[in-house]
């Protein structure tokens, strides 16, 4: 049996994602090891993610080493990896879904929600516009960089307070006490979810890999992604969605929203189980009707999308 090389982002987050994916296929019987790169996304702190172009802006270069079989599987948060797969690269398995809502880690104390004027930095627009629905007169300056430098930009600056995923924040042991739960606001499409490629054709691998994936967390993700690629939102755009099984039901929540917080379609639906896998479709189909469309097409021509 051949040594499977994995391929990751070399952030403090990817690389305990890595991690976990390594346990989970040696407690398999596999012989694995970790190849790290850095993505542009990585590297060019500054710019704003919306601003990269195109999706994927985190997941590209582990495509290409799989492509070029520099890594035989690549690991990844799956709410970064765009919902088609490039041509001979597929989503072979997911791991159970860690913490799914976004926090706000506060600097002093979280006052300021009462204020007309603060300062809340995240590097999300999907963030941006939701807090911008809830608190119109905020500022959401830009805030890029790994979990460790977003939070010492918080600590460092003058910012009332900034916006994470939780997940992220517990996985790596730097869940600081000074924050709140930010449960209405909805999450990016499988937040908290790491997702595994490999190449397609490539069956030994693609077993091992079965061997570890959560059912329950796969599906979830399948509703909350096809939701995304239905009404056109790349891994960038402001769209959340969030599905929870109850019992022998799925219950979609999901929302597309403008820039500036302005406009939304906030949808959600409940079906049984075995009707579930098209739940994310036909929901995007009604928001897209109820106002969606208007709003993605808007944010296209905003940003100069042809």
């Amino acid at each position: 049996m051949k040594t499977i090389r994995i391929g990751t982002r070399d952030s403090k987050l990817a690389l305990w994602q890595a991690n976990l994916v390594k346990s989970r296929l040696e407690a398999q019987g596999y012989t694995c090891v970790l190849v790290a790169v850095k993505s542009a996304g990585d590297i060019d702190l500054s710019t704003p993610l919306n601003q990269f172009g195109g999706t994927g802006v985190f997941t590209k270069i582990l495509d290409d080493a799989l492509f070029e079989n520099k890594v035989d599987i690549a690991v990844h948060s799956l709410k970064d990896y765009p919902t088609q797969a490039p041509h001979g690269i597929q989503m072979a398995a997911v791991l159970e879904r860690g913490s799914v809502e976004d926090i706000l880690v506060y600097r002093e104390n979280p006052a300021f929600l009462d204020a007309s004027k603060a300062l809340v930095a995240t590097g999300s627009i999907r963030r941006k516009a939701q807090w911008k629905s809830r608190f119109p007169e905020h500022e959401n300056p830009n805030l890029r960089g790994n979990v460790q430098t977003r939070l010492n930009k918080l600590t460092q600056g003058n910012w009332d307070g900034a916006i994470f995923a939780k997940a992220g924040l517990e996985r790596i042991g730097i869940l600081p006490d000074n924050h709140l739960s930010l449960d209405w606001m909805i999450p990016a499409p499988a937040q908290g979810i790491v997702g595994i490629t490999c190449r397609e054709g490539e069956e030994g691998v693609y077993e091992g890999l079965r061997a570890i994936n959560h059912e329950e967390t796969e599906l979830r993700a399948k509703v909350e992604r096809d939701f995304l690629r239905a009404v056109e939102g790349g891994c960038s755009a402001p769209v959340g969605a969030f599905a929870q099984i109850k019992g022998d039901k799925l219950l979609l929540k999901a929302g597309v929203f403008s820039l500036d917080g302005r406009q939304k379609v906030i949808l959600e639906n409940e079906v049984p189980l075995q009707e579930s896998k098209s739940l994310g479709i036909s929901l995007a189909e009604e928001a897209l009707y109820q106002g969606a469309k208007a709003i993605m097409e808007n944010i296209k021509n905003e940003s100069g999308e042809s």
